[in-house]
């Protein structure tokens, strides 16, 4: 079928190169002296193909793609030679500038979405324990959630398949203390431990941040799709935080504050995936509260890892 389309294109193309000709000559009914000052060409695009058009001398040059038609006159009449195009072929500088910029503005990243996943901390010394004194923090790992839309998305491309990608995001994580107890803010503002007096159904610390990233992105085909990879840093602005107790008889407690929490704070990001699917993982190098106000002075480093539904692809 492709084939048949580039015929009928060269055709067309042959066609309307003859007539111009042949009513050329019968206007001046002068024989036409070719020079190379005089050469004609003519270039365009349909579709995802590249058309060309050139007359030089005696010779009238067409090209579609990577073949091509050459139509040389001479005394015995014209004769046609069909050509193949290497893919790596130049047409000319401006057509390389060109087209390097068509691929590289077809580039698209993978970030505007939906993102569900697990959130939890690490100590001062990087693992998941608690120091005893500040036990109360230990979270319920399985119910400790998050939840990303990823709304803004811009794509940069330096090639077809590779590029930047940036964004940005409303991140909800939710802290779910394994605990009977919450968290309040101290006097000198460091994070103490809340006794409720009463058995609770569940206790959370929840913080809502505006994030962005700033990724580079490696796209590798396979199959009709794509596998791709993304790194790079993420910064995030803290919007609201709250906790949220919910007692035995289902009555709630819900507390606004600012709970020391660092109001910036940044870290890098991961992520893999192959076509609207994605893993991804972000850890935080800036501490969940402030330095020297974590509960009983401690730092805890937030991160989060889960998956992700991509819109875009």
């Amino acid at each position: 079928m492709k084939k048949f389309g580039f015929i009928i294109v060269l055709t067309a193309l042959i066609m309307c190169g003859f007539c111009l000709k042949v009513s050329a000559d019968n206007r001046t009914g002068e024989k036409q002296v070719a020079s190379a000052d005089k050469n004609k060409s003519s270039k365009g695009t349909t579709g995802k193909e590249r058309i060309s058009a050139e007359e030089k001398d005696s010779a009238l040059n067409l090209k579609t793609g990577n073949r091509g038609l050459e139509i040389l006159e001479s005394l015995e009449g014209p004769s046609i030679n069909i050509k193949s195009y290497s893919d790596k072929e130049d047409w000319d500088e401006e057509d390389n500038e060109n087209e390097h910029a068509r691929r590289r503005s077809r580039f698209r990243g993978h970030w505007s979405g939906i993102e569900l996943g697990v959130n939890n901390y690490l100590a001062s010394d990087k693992s998941f324990s608690m120091p005893a004194n500040i036990d109360y923090m230990t979270l319920h790992s399985s119910k400790s959630t998050n939840f990303n839309i990823n709304f803004v998305q811009l794509s940069l491309g330096l090639a077809r398949h590779f590029g930047f990608v940036t964004g940005l995001s409303l991140n909800w994580n939710n802290y779910r203390f394994d605990g009977n107890n919450s968290i309040q803010k101290g006097p000198d503002g460091i994070i103490e431990e809340l006794d409720p007096g009463f058995k609770l159904e569940k206790s959370k610390l929840a913080t809502l941040f505006l994030t962005l990233p700033l990724m580079l992105e490696i796209q590798i085909p396979v199959d009709n799709n794509r596998l791709h990879i993304a790194a790079g840093p993420i910064g995030a602005l803290k919007l609201g935080s709250h906790t949220k107790m919910v007692f035995d008889d289902g009555h709630a407690v819900k507390s606004w504050g600012d709970f020391s929490l660092n109001m910036l704070r940044y870290g890098a990001t991961a992520r893999v995936g192959y076509g609207n699917f994605q893993l991804f993982g972000t850890y935080y190098a800036t501490p969940l509260f402030q330095t020297g106000k974590g509960p009983a002075g401690n730092d805890l480093y937030p991160f989060e890892i889960g998956v992700a539904l991509v819109f875009n692809n």
